[in-house]
């Protein structure tokens, strides 16, 4: 078993966050429980060499083709991901903006889709999984993945803005800026803040600010487990528990305390493993 977040090489890493592997194998007849996956300020490319896994929206009763590569957008939604008996997967965690640069499509039109990465990005993706599904070592498919990012760089469609900068900011200092002063580091008025930031980021800096503190909130209380609920939701920069509530409200349409049930059952819990 395998869950681990890695780097990107430095020529890489002003466009990709981390990389994050997951490799389980569960034995036959196991019943293996859903991934309830919550909304994170993340766009992602990621491939499944083996078995591929299906994802259903909860709330809207929509369930995805199954795709071996998927490139998916902003979230404001949960998704609950069901996983084969072999399941190894390589996601690709953007850097704010960077999808928007490397595809030329406004993220808004990605925001809530989960679709197969052929259909945006070619289907050199598919040769892609098929080099990691043999590769040696979780280090040979790193290498792959890296050589394949800088070939989308090359040709990459968007332009980098300001904006993405500001975004970074967001995600690294939760609650410390007003978006008013973000929207005058971008060099924009407010109006077109919101704008370009939902050009480059799928949703407006208001939403996205909120799901950052969120999912603060959602592994702040894996990492810490025995701690409360009042304590987490002003940790996290929130009034009190009802303004907790809230967001957990809107974004997985349950209390703090029943989705965190539900996640409990995710399938790297069997082995001892956690999102923190």
């Amino acid at each position: 078993m395998l869950l681990e977040n890695l780097a990107p090489a430095p020529d890489l890493a002003p466009f990709v966050k981390q990389y994050r592997i997951a490799d389980f194998t569960f034995q036959a007849g196991q019943a293996i429980p859903f991934k309830a996956y919550p909304p994170r300020a993340e766009e992602c490319l990621q491939f499944y060499p083996k078995d591929a896994e299906q994802v259903e929206y909860p709330r809207g009763g929509h369930q995805c083709p199954q795709t071996n590569v998927s490139l998916i957008g902003q979230h404001t939604m949960v998704t609950n991901r069901h996983i084969g008996q072999n399941f190894l997967t390589l996601q690709v965690v953007f850097q704010p903006g960077a999808l928007f640069l490397l595809t030329g499509i406004p993220a808004a039109e990605l925001a809530n889709h989960y679709l197969d990465a052929k259909a945006v990005l070619g289907g050199e993706v598919a040769r892609v999984n098929e080099q990691l599904f043999y590769a040696a070592s979780y280090q040979d498919m790193v290498m792959v993945m890296e050589a394949y990012l800088r070939q989308l760089l090359r040709r990459a469609r968007g332009e980098s803005h300001p904006i993405t900068r500001v975004a970074r900011l967001m995600q690294q200092y939760p609650n410390r800026y007003s978006l008013e002063w973000l929207a005058r580091e971008s060099c924009l008025c407010y109006r077109q803040f919101d704008r370009k930031f939902k050009q480059h980021m799928g949703i407006g800096p208001k939403q996205y600010s909120r799901i950052i503190r969120f999912d603060q909130a959602f592994r702040l209380k894996n990492q810490a487990p025995q701690q409360d609920w009042l304590s987490i939701a002003l940790l996290c920069g929130y009034h009190d528990y009802q303004h907790l509530v809230k967001d957990y409200r809107l974004f997985t349409g349950c209390t703090p305390a029943a989705f965190y049930q539900i996640e409990a059952q995710a399938p790297e819990r069997a082995f001892g493993d956690r999102e923190v």
